[in-house]
């Protein structure tokens, strides 16, 4: 099928209209219920997937079902029509972050706090009901109609129990987009605290235009692992010093040595910015992490 070939059909009680955006397997379209004549967003799953990736993608819709935040974008209503699945959404005007803000593009420290508490609060929502998003980066996070934050894509989302003494260092069990994956998570093993590490990344790359970590997938993958981030503060940018603490707090490599919650980061980092900050994160010597499993790189 043709990419946006299905703009003016019909599915459900739903008229399709322009191409949104496209992965590789799904599309989204404008759409509109054709009664109600209310603007939607119509998730609709590639047809060379449908065999082996309906189950995923109606578990995926059956879970952003049950999860009611003012943060997270709401699923309206769902269906498989000539044999294609599909999910209904509230619709985003102005898009994603990442399409609102292109790569490369800074935002100020007030913009960037602000998009952190309202991705981290909608994270804790998330995470208090024992799952983990595992794939935050500013394309799964879209812009409503007052510009407030929906966090989305739950498509690799998964119960945080149902990880529990399953370690793997293999990255073929990797899910998620490795420039904002933790160490942990590239190891098989995600927990909630790898949301916070991802979400330190997107901060980290608002407010320097950069990502901290850069080249191959396998170079991305060692320097996750075992570098440190570049500092913030020697790429000229003029913020608090308690700014740059907060982030790299959030980054470390140790899941323990994080920010106890998504939460508390994003209080941290807003106290931070105003210059005020508690100083509970205080300067800690550092050293070089050490994975506790052994760590192959996968070709490929």
């Amino acid at each position: 099928m043709i990419v946006g070939e299905r703009i003016g059909q019909q599915l459900g009680e739903y008229r399709l209209g322009r191409l949104l955006g496209r992965s590789r397997f799904a599309e989204v379209y404008y759409g509109e219920h054709l009664e109600l004549d209310i603007p939607v967003a119509i998730k609709v799953l590639n047809w060379r997937y449908i065999r082996e990736g309906a189950g995923k993608f109606l578990d995926q819709a059956c879970t952003l079902a049950q999860l009611e935040h003012p943060h997270i974008v709401r699923v309206l209503d769902m269906g498989i029509e000539d044999l294609t699945p599909f999910m209904v959404m509230n619709y985003a005007p102005y898009g994603t972050l990442r399409e609102y803000f292109p790569k490369h593009t800074r935002l100020p420290l007030h913009m960037v706090v602000s998009y952190i508490k309202q991705v981290a609060d909608a994270l804790q929502y998330v995470h208090d009901q024992m799952l983990i998003h595992r794939d935050i980066k500013p394309h799964n996070m879209l812009l409503g109609p007052e510009k407030q934050v929906w966090l989305s894509d739950f498509g690799v989302a998964m119960l945080s129990h149902s990880i529990d003494g399953n370690r793997s260092s293999d990255t073929s069990d990797f899910e998620g987009t490795v420039v904002y994956a933790a160490p942990e998570q590239l190891q098989g093993q995600p927990q909630r605290s790898s949301d916070q590490y991802a979400l330190a990344v997107v901060a980290y790359e608002w407010l320097t235009g950069e990502w901290p970590f850069t080249g191959t997938f396998n170079d991305i993958v060692r320097q996750h692992l075992f570098d440190l981030p570049p500092r913030l503060r020697r790429k000229g940018l003029d913020i608090p010093e308690g700014v740059e603490r907060v982030i790299l707090k959030a980054l470390e490599k140790d899941p323990d040595r994080r920010f106890e919650s998504v939460k508390a980061f994003a209080d941290e980092l807003e106290w931070a910015s105003t210059g005020e900050a508690t100083m509970r994160v205080q300067a800690q010597p550092k050293k070089q992490f050490r994975s506790p499993v052994p760590f192959v790189v996968r070709a490929g």
